[in-house]
């Protein structure tokens, strides 16, 4: 069990977090660097083929480098890394024992073992299906039992993580717990639900479809299971970056929370309109009734809500901290920010960059807007707008402390440097990269498509610009990869030996009350059950109804976002 200790301000307890516990917490790490250099470098072959100068080697196919892409940073370098820092963050705020430990590290192997199985299928040509796998495209059994022992390993995490609160707040009765272990448990309660979509399409549909065992498939019913699952897993990625919003960059500012009740409220709020709204992603499929599209887009716009309660206490807490500093004048809080401190730094680039990627997310879902956009490029930049740069920056700037402190290493000014480097080269890399795909969206060029695909030499010709802007841009955020994967080796092995904080940020001494009901599991639970019934039960039954007779294998990528 992790040993307890007082925070240097004195007002809250955190815990020391134990060498067996930091090789667990790193473990999860370690998988997602791997994962990134490797994904990283499909994505810069996947802008070179496109830019129509460049042809793969070996007869290796582009769907087969873009299903690696898709699966090994969309769903491992998130998955691990998400699952790593969430453990860190229940180690340090109401601890883990032996026995759960030891559960953890049962979810770190299943859920290696699922990935290697899938990803020896996708190398070998077996499973280039992307990382949506939509049916009529058919996969190796492996790739759908391995994503299958994927999931079941972060429901073991999960499970985990219940058990750490459950326990804490037994020997805490009457105490609110930690911020950030609400939001990791409200979190993982999200995934839970949520991959319950994804995992019924895969044990019931795909893998006896795979198998020989069905020779059909419903592709709508497996498509609405998908997105059932598809649009929470963009919240999934996204809440460990809020967390570090929340509850860590204002301590690395030198500041406090703006306010404990509104970081839950938010939180809560992104359980209740994360999961009943995958109709959004499916507005131009055949068999789904209209109104219920509607409705589901009008709970999706419900997610501005905690997103405007999110921007809103990050830039309270910046200027009451400057302010408190002594910085005056309009703007004088925001000049003095830690500009140079890439704990921050990498951060904040994540948290600007989600102002455009979040418009451009209303544009996917209003029902009219969409069919500009439908099926278009501009949905990849927008996908890389917001997870590859807001979420990938923030988990950036988490390992900056994160890494060393569980290592036993420190943050040197010259790492800190390259940070700042590594930072603004994946910015430039993104800005080119995702605006040309932006643009050429409007223009109606297809996502999911190589060079080679495009028909019509005047459209060929019209695109060929922006995408071999794709390609400049890919090849400096590649840089950019590099970059960040020798920080991490620096900070994980030959950093200095010393002590880095884990920064956790406190509330006002003064502050309001969390009321405690916001700690009712039963209610929130209960209430997102309720609203993911009112939104899927009536149009599935009628989906399963009226569907016509299940499709066989295809062999090209067909489908929507």
């Amino acid at each position: 069990m992790a040993i307890p200790m007082k925070d240097e301000s004195t007002q809250a307890k955190t815990l020391t977090i134990t060498k067996p516990e930091a090789r667990l917490y790193m473990s999860f790490i370690h998988v997602a660097f791997i994962a990134l250099l490797v994904g990283g470098a499909m994505g810069l072959l996947q802008t070179l083929v496109r830019s129509g100068k460049f042809t793969l080697p070996f007869g290796i196919g582009y769907y087969q480098i873009l299903t690696v892409h898709g699966v090994i940073l969309g769903l491992v370098l998130t998955t691990y890394f998400i699952i790593g820092f969430q453990f860190a963050l229940m180690g340090k705020t109401v601890g883990i024992s032996k026995k759960q430990r030891k559960a953890a590290w049962l979810s770190l192997w299943v859920m290696v073992a699922g990935t290697l199985m899938a990803s020896i299928t996708i190398l070998l040509g077996k499973a280039s299906v992307l990382y949506t796998f939509y049916a009529p495209l058919k996969a190796h059994p492996a790739f759908y039992i391995g994503l299958a022992l994927v999931i079941i390993g972060s429901w073991i995490a999960g499970f985990v993580n219940w058990r750490q609160l459950y326990l804490w707040k037994k020997q805490h009765p009457g105490e609110k717990s930690p911020l950030l272990a609400f939001m990791v448990v409200i979190n993982m309660i999200m995934w839970f639900i949520a991959t319950l979509g994804v995992a019924a399409t895969v044990l019931i549909q795909f893998i006896p479809w795979s198998l020989g065992y069905s020779a059909t498939i419903n592709v709508l019913v497996s498509r609405t299971l998908f997105w059932y699952f598809g649009h929470p897993l963009v919240y999934f990625w996204l809440l460990p970056a809020y967390m570090a919003w929340y509850a860590i960059i204002p301590k690395i500012i030198g500041g406090k929370i703006f306010s404990d009740s509104l970081a839950r409220m938010a939180f809560i709020l992104f359980l209740f309109f994360s999961i009943p709204v995958g109709f959004h992603h499916q507005l131009t499929e055949p068999g789904i009734d209209a109104t219920w599209k509607f409705i589901q887009v009008s709970l999706t716009f419900m997610v501005v809500i905690p997103s405007l309660m999110t921007a809103f206490s990050m830039f309270a807490t910046f200027e009451i901290t400057g302010r408190k500093k002594g910085f005056k004048g309009l703007f004088g809080w925001f000049r003095h920010l830690p500009w140079k401190d890439v704990r921050f730094f990498a951060p904040f680039i994540g948290m600007v960059a989600f102002i455009p990627g979040g418009a451009g997310g209303i544009i996917n879902a209003s029902h009219q807007m969409n069919e500009v956009v439908h099926n278009t490029i501009w949905v990849t930049g927008h996908f890389h707008l917001t997870v590859a740069t807001t979420v990938v920056l923030t988990f950036f700037g988490i390992s900056y402390w994160l890494v060393p402190h569980l290592t036993g290493r420190k943050l040197t000014k010259n790492i800190n440097r390259l940070g700042i480097i590594q930072a603004v080269t994946w910015t430039v890399g993104m800005l080119i990269m995702s605006g040309s795909m932006h643009i050429e969206g409007l223009l109606g060029a297809p996502r999911r498509s190589a060079f080679s695909t495009y028909g019509g030499t005047a459209q060929a010709h019209e695109w060929a610009y922006y995408q071999l802007a794709q390609a400049i841009g890919g090849s400096i955020l590649f840089i950019g990869i590099i970059l960040m994967v020798y920080i991490f080796i620096k900070l994980a092995f030959f950093a200095p030996k010393g002590v880095e904080a884990f920064p956790i940020a406190e509330e006002e001494k003064d502050a309001q009350p969390t009321p405690m009901f916001l700690e009712n599991w039963k209610l929130w639970v209960g209430i997102t059950i309720a609203l993911i019934l009112f939104a899927y039960t009536i149009p599935f039954v009628d989906i399963i109804q009226n569907s016509p007779p299940g499709s066989p294998p295809f062999t090209m990528p067909i489908g929507n976002n």
